[in-house]
């Protein structure tokens, strides 16, 4: 069992019969009254996303999720495709159980995919991921200021902002829990 104060980022946690992931949370302690915790959950079956205020000691179940490496494949017109390396099962999930982490595949990236009752709920990817660069204007000669940025659409369709030195073709890392530039990648 979880209570409130076992919160954080990521967790899964089991309510009303259906498993969520918690996407935000904060503890709140006003000065009158009991303390309590605002949260943003995503349903792992059907996507939706609920903003709930829970009081202070509240208990949740854990979700029973299986989770499997698996190689990303492709994506088609039905959804995105995975591989388990040692068994190689294939299985497809839609780009709603999929998510925002849709941003950061590539081909052959090993993500973690979750199965609650026998059916693919959602996909974890590494803390960074490597992306190549699929479009960048190129930096204005002369804009030196220090910290500069511009953006920059990666092979994903994620844009980020880069340095201005970025150009398209380079590979960069990308850190999956913020979606910012990490560095470039030296692909020798």
């Amino acid at each position: 069992m979880y209570e409130t104060g076992d919160f954080k980022k990521g967790l899964k946690i089991l309510m009303e019969d259906a498993p969520y992931v918690i996407v935000d949370f904060q503890h709140v302690k006003p000065g009158k009254g009991n303390q309590f915790t605002r949260t943003k959950l995503r349903n792992l079956l059907t996507g939706q996303n609920r903003e709930l205020t829970i009081k202070s000691g509240e208990k949740f179940g854990v979700p029973d999720i299986e989770v499997k490496e698996m190689s990303y494949l492709y994506k088609d017109e039905n959804g995105y495709n995975f591989m388990d390396q040692s068994s190689y099962e294939q299985i497809m999930m839609t780009p709603d159980e999929v998510g925002e982490q849709a941003n950061y595949l590539n081909e052959n990236l090993k993500v973690m995919v979750m199965i609650f009752n026998e059916r693919p709920v959602g996909i974890e990817v590494p803390k960074a991921v490597n992306l190549k660069v699929a479009k960048s204007d190129p930096g204005i000669k002369g804009d030196r200021v220090s910290g500069a940025t511009k953006p920059a659409t990666m092979e994903s369709g994620l844009v980020v902002q880069v340095p201005l030195h970025i150009s398209e073709g380079d590979v960069l890392r990308i850190d999956t829990s913020t979606g910012d530039y990490v560095e470039r990648v030296n692909m020798k």
